[in-house]
């Protein structure tokens, strides 16, 4: 792909254009690529969706989880294009067949050594704005989890040793990451 011009902002047509199995995000008009998960991830996502999800339809719940590569569109441009590794959306009428279309309640991403300074500034900043209630970040290197409460202005940092409460259900689910790993 050239390097684009300075004034040049890529769309969400441009990321649909990449070739296929080829990765990336769309933030304000500007690319970002995707490298693959690592294994380790993978496993700490799939134990993550599955206790998020048994939650939800134990509660009889009407959240949906979705993972990635799941889009989610933040804002209401073409310039806005993003695949968190897991959404819980709320809010039935923002879903379609394409994906998200707004704010999920909840994303967690699960940090590699590539994607440090794009999960825990560049999105932290984009989902806040865009109306995201919480945020994760899991950083399996450290063996740290920090959770960004959005909707009271918080932020809280947790060791893998400890349980980590979900702000958006009152603390009622409890996320053990000591077993994922």
């Amino acid at each position: 792909m050239p390097l684009p011009k300075e004034q040049y902002k890529y769309t969400v047509d441009d990321i649909l254009a990449l070739p296929e199995g080829e990765r990336a995000e769309l933030l304000d008009g500007k690319i970002y690529d995707m490298a693959p998960p690592t294994a380790t991830h993978q496993f700490i996502l799939f134990e993550l969706s599955l206790t998020i999800g048994t939650f939800i339809k134990n509660n009889k719940g009407s959240c949906q989880v979705a993972l990635a590569p799941f889009v989610v569109f933040l804002n209401d441009d073409n310039q806005n294009y993003v695949e968190p590794d897991l959404s819980v959306i709320c809010n039935p009428s923002i879903l379609d067949e394409k994906g998200c279309h707004g704010a999920p309640d909840w994303i967690i991403e699960i940090v590699s050594p590539s994607s440090e300074r794009m999960d825990y500034v560049v999105k932290t900043f984009k989902y806040r704005t865009a109306g995201v209630r919480e945020y994760w970040v899991i950083d399996k290197t450290l063996q740290k989890v920090t959770v960004f409460d959005f909707e009271n202005d918080n932020m809280f940092e947790y060791d893998f040793t400890q349980k980590n409460p979900v702000l958006i259900y009152d603390g009622e689910l409890e996320i053990d990451l000591s077993r994922f790993i």
